[in-house]
């Protein structure tokens, strides 16, 4: 498919609303609407958290992404390179298939509550007592209880970002394996997390969630005194990522492994 009708979003830094000007200038703008012959794809401009944000908004369009890295780390962002040839690079990218975990959560209050997540769903004591919290997978209890600041799930995406500052292992995009992490494990001291098929179940059950309140987050949505969370990967809500050919999204996971 050759695209040639683009959207255009950007955040609201000065360097992403000088872009957003420049494209202006240059393409013929359409709005992002679901009437046929609207936009092809939607060019987003800002940083990682933007995208994310993006994502989120607008994925239910089932249109593709290209992102212009306007922020810091743009991991999930092209360079910023607006040459004239904005049309050249969209159509020459690669695609990439991004699916969300799906988080289900059950409060004290016993409200549930549903997100999703591109990077990661994580858990976190709420006070001063570290979390209490059991992990069964595919119903099947693996830890009775692990005792930690909390404990994450991250999509090979995310496995770069705050699963890898946790201790947690790079995935390569196309291995179909999630990240299990804790952060900062007390009991058992010596377990530094799981790789899982990405088709499995994970469930949380925080144990005196009371005593030891614990918050569960997906991606930026903030659910507060959970008792229980499970997790699985979405298939049908997946989104579709465009990338230069030389800073494909497969390429730049691979070299996040060999940096130091």
């Amino acid at each position: 498919m050759s695209f040639t009708k683009i959207a255009c979003v950007a955040d609201d830094s000065p360097k992403a609303q000088a872009a957003l000007k420049e494209i202006r200038k240059a393409y013929d703008i359409v709005e992002i609407t679901k009437r046929r012959m609207s936009a092809q794809v939607i060019v987003v401009l800002g940083g990682d958290g933007f995208m994310l944000q993006t994502l989120h908004e607008y994925m239910k369009m089932k249109l593709p992404f290209y992102g212009i890295n306007c922020g810091t780390v743009g991991f999930l962002m092209n360079h910023y390179a607006l040459d004239g040839g904005l049309l050249d690079h969209i159509n020459n990218a690669r695609a990439a298939n991004l699916y969300p975990l799906h988080m289900y959560a059950r409060c004290i209050t016993g409200k549930e509550k549903q997100a999703l997540a591109f990077n990661e769903v994580s858990l976190f004591r709420q006070g001063r007592q570290a979390a209490k919290i059991r992990v069964a997978i595919d119903h099947v209890v693996r830890l009775k209880e692990l005792i930690s600041d909390g404990v994450l799930v991250a999509t090979p995406a995310g496995s770069t970002a705050y699963n890898f500052s946790a201790g947690g292992p790079i995935i390569p995009l196309g291995a179909n394996l999630i990240a299990l992490t804790p952060l900062v494990p007390f009991r058992p001291r010596r377990w530094r997390g799981a790789l899982l098929s990405h088709s499995s179940s994970i469930n949380f059950t925080i144990q005196e969630p009371k005593k030891r309140p614990v918050n569960a987050v997906a991606d930026f949505t903030e659910i507060r005194d959970v008792t229980e969370v499970v997790i699985a990967e979405q298939r049908k809500s997946g989104v579709t990522l465009l990338f230069d050919p030389e800073h494909n999204l497969e390429e730049r996971i691979i070299k996040e492994q060999f940096t130091y």
